[in-house]
């Protein structure tokens, strides 16, 4: 196969507006999750959202995650087709979930699947994503949400501050 199709990929995220916080976050090595910030609620949320999916209300402010987690659940995926994860196989995709209370899909690296089990703690580590748009810099975060902080969001910054986009992972906490 050749042209647009073949070089599709699967693994990169939509940085917007909304969620180039996040992105910029971890391009730092920082994980941010999303706290309501309505009376009586105060809960946490993951994946990122511009309200609180627990009480609806739109008071909701990014916050630093400490980083800890303890696995959930997980499968080792042998198989997939979708480019570039054919590389990657076997691979653990696992949800997690984080000490602040919300649970997180990722991937835990650098341990054998059979040394995983329900409950170990994690922490989180980042990992570049080759040829991948740079994660937005302070420059390119949109401070307003307008449509042309969104724009600048997408692609590279163009300048020093560049940082490569990094995914949050997670590996087993030392023994």
């Amino acid at each position: 196969m050749s042209g647009p199709a073949a070089q599709q990929r699967f693994d990169l995220p939509d940085i917007d507006a909304f969620t180039a916080p996040y992105w910029q976050a971890a391009a730092e090595g920082r994980l941010l999750v999303r706290r309501c910030r309505a009376e009586g609620c105060g809960a946490a949320h993951h994946y990122p959202r511009e309200f609180c999916p627990h009480c609806w209300s739109a008071d909701v402010d990014w916050e630093e995650a400490d980083g800890r987690a303890t696995l959930y659940t997980w499968s080792v995926v042998h198989r997939n087709d979708l480019p570039p994860f054919t590389a990657r196989v076997p691979y653990t995709a696992a949800v997690v979930e984080l000490a602040e209370g919300p649970r997180m899909m990722t991937e835990v690296t650098d341990c054998p699947p059979e040394a995983l089990r329900t409950g170990m703690a994690l922490r989180v580590a980042f990992r570049p994503v080759e040829a991948a748009p740079t994660a937005p810099t302070a420059a390119t975060a949109p401070g307003d949400g307008g449509a042309q902080g969104a724009k600048d969001a997408k692609g590279p910054a163009g300048g020093e501050a560049d940082r490569p986009l990094l995914v949050p992972v997670f590996r087993p906490v030392g023994e």
